[in-house]
């Protein structure tokens, strides 16, 4: 008997087993009617989220960026069908009424990734984040149970960033190496650093200083998160941030010795993380 040839639902979640492992489980603990579109969405942000890994150079970046926003405005370059992850997202925005707009404003904070400006304050991370992480677990909130989204609108907003702040400590040995910075100039300045100073990493006692508050950060949106109600019908899309405190902590014991030390727990604790937070209903 031949193979049954593989959706572009499947293709979706394939990318997010090789690149997101973490929204991948969110996905499979997700209501099976919701996740085709939950694998959608999640697919499309890992796509936006290695274009750096991807290319050499801003502009090629760029141009796969345009490829996306042309997509969602409607002008399309050749048949969205030869793209799985395109059409499924397609297939997603007008199942679920979700606003097009609000993924092309997640394209454009993610032209930052492309470049090596540093992060100038604390507004500008939390505008980088709200517009990424925190639209994702909006948008996969609407997918879940549009009614109640709106009242998790607050949660989202405080769990995403502490989310991808999470994100950037385990991503920081990288973003150094590349000469990235995402910690705010502003709290480097405040312990005495400047981009130059952290990316050298010869400071360590300051770098600590910084990672820490950087850190710190994070864990006082997780807190405002935590103080929201969020609904169980749309707790699904919060799954990814129940992984965050640990490294969030983690961070602030390692300070700059995260350079050369793993923040990141095994493939089994994380499941079982994400597995005990949806059985209490808590990130």
């Amino acid at each position: 008997m031949a193979d049954q040839p593989l959706t572009n639902q499947d293709i979706c979640l394939a990318t997010l087993r090789d690149n997101d492992r973490d929204r991948y489980l969110a996905c499979l603990l997700s209501p099976e009617s919701k996740r085709d579109a939950l694998a959608a969405l999640y697919a499309f942000n890992a796509e936006l989220a290695r274009i750096r890994d991807l290319v050499h150079e801003p502009l090629p970046g760029e141009v796969r960026m345009q490829y996306w926003r042309d997509l969602l405005e409607g002008s399309a370059h050749g048949s969205t069908q030869a793209n799985p992850i395109a059409a499924a997202l397609l297939s997603t925005i007008e199942a679920h009424r979700l606003p097009p707009k609000t993924l092309v404003n997640m394209i454009d904070a993610r032209i930052f990734d492309l470049y090596d400006d540093p992060m100038e304050t604390r507004v500008s991370l939390e505008g980088y984040a709200g517009e990424t992480a925190s639209t994702l677990i909006q948008l996969a909130s609407l997918v879940l149970a549009p009614e109640e989204a709106a009242r998790s609108a607050e949660a989202a907003g405080h769990a995403g960033v502490a989310q991808a702040i999470a994100g950037l400590l385990l991503l920081m040995p990288l973003h150094r190496h590349r000469g990235q910075l995402y910690i705010p100039l502003e709290i480097l300045s405040a312990t005495g650093l400047d981009r130059d100073a952290f990316l050298a990493g010869e400071d360590k006692s300051r770098i600590s200083a910084a990672i820490e508050a950087f850190a710190g950060l994070g864990r006082d949106h997780l807190a405002r998160a935590r103080s929201v109600a969020i609904s169980s019908t749309v707790f699904p899309a919060f799954l990814p941030v129940a992984l965050a405190e640990p490294v969030l902590v983690n961070a602030q014991k390692t300070g700059a010795g995260l350079f050369e030390r793993q923040l990141q727990r095994s493939p089994l604790r994380r499941q079982a993380g994400m597995l005990l937070a949806l059985m209490r209903k808590k990130i």
